[in-house]
């Protein structure tokens, strides 16, 4: 079962291992969304979507029933946490406190209820949870505040559930993919309601901080982001069937480039060297 299938590495994923022959139980934002009807369109009749919002409880529930019914006493084999939003990339004192609660609450909320609740199925079967944290996750990166925080906290929340699920056999993977090109960053009108929103929030010696063209600035990064991601997820998609096959899957995996770098210079450097860099 997979949360966030409508688009990016979740729809990649849906695909690619129901290609293998996978039972999959495709969760989306929207069931008649053009992503929820290309996965019927091009998938096997394995494949189940499923109207999944992670942050609505009775949509978990529902999901949950739903699986449970056709998987039976055989349990799940994998659930894999991957529904996520970016926010508006900004300084974490720019970020209106709506971005960081919104973050947080798909982020790092939705996927421990849905890890939560699909537990039971896991424990029958002594499977795999797999959860899609970030590069951002692992080290502080300038203007992913909001981002960045709900993601360190879905990977400790990994850490912490790999430790205590062990006795029961179940395995707990997290992901920290660097830079692809997913579509998390959104639409230019999504775009221009949080820019807007962050924009009337700013007070005026905070605005005159950073200065008007620093401010105008921020949506030339944002449109300018997914030229520096990497259009290829076959990276993201062997780390998580790896996670979900492996007889001794990693505890973190960190596929794409320049992820690993920059987490080992953190761990190993001094701070100010790795703010430096």
């Amino acid at each position: 079962m997979l949360s966030g299938s409508d688009t990016g590495i979740g729809h990649a994923l849906a695909k690619y291992l129901d290609s293998l022959g996978f039972v999959v139980f495709a969760g989306v934002l929207d069931k008649d969304g053009p992503g929820a009807e290309e996965l019927r369109r091009s998938c096997s009749q394995r494949l189940s979507v499923l109207q999944l919002d992670i942050t609505s409880t009775t949509q978990v529930q529902e999901a949950y029933l739903t699986v449970s019914e056709k998987v039976q006493d055989a349990g799940l084999w994998g659930v894999v946490n991957n529904a996520g939003i970016l926010g508006f990339p900004a300084d974490g004192e720019l970020l209106p406190m709506s971005t960081y609660r919104h973050c947080m609450e798909v982020n790092f909320f939705g996927a421990v209820e849905v890890s939560k609740t699909f537990l039971p199925l896991l424990r029958k079967s002594q499977g795999r949870l797999v959860n899609m944290s970030s590069m951002a996750g692992g080290i502080p990166l300038p203007r992913y505040a909001a981002y960045g925080a709900s993601k360190a906290a879905l990977s400790m929340f990994s850490g912490v559930m790999r430790q205590e699920l062990s006795k029961w056999g179940i395995k707990v993977m997290a992901i920290h993919p660097s830079g692809f090109r997913t579509g998390i960053e959104g639409t230019a009108e999504q775009w221009d309601k949080q820019e807007k929103e962050l924009m009337e929030n700013l007070p005026a010696d905070t605005r005159q901080a950073y200065g008007e063209e620093y401010l105008l600035g921020l949506r030339n990064y944002l449109l300018h982001l997914p030229s520096h991601c990497a259009p290829d997820l076959s990276p993201v998609l062997g780390a998580v069937l790896h996670a979900l096959l492996a007889r001794r899957p990693h505890g973190l995996y960190t596929p794409g480039k320049g992820a690993y770098v920059p987490l080992c210079i953190f761990c190993c450097f001094p701070l100010w060297f790795y703010d430096f860099f």
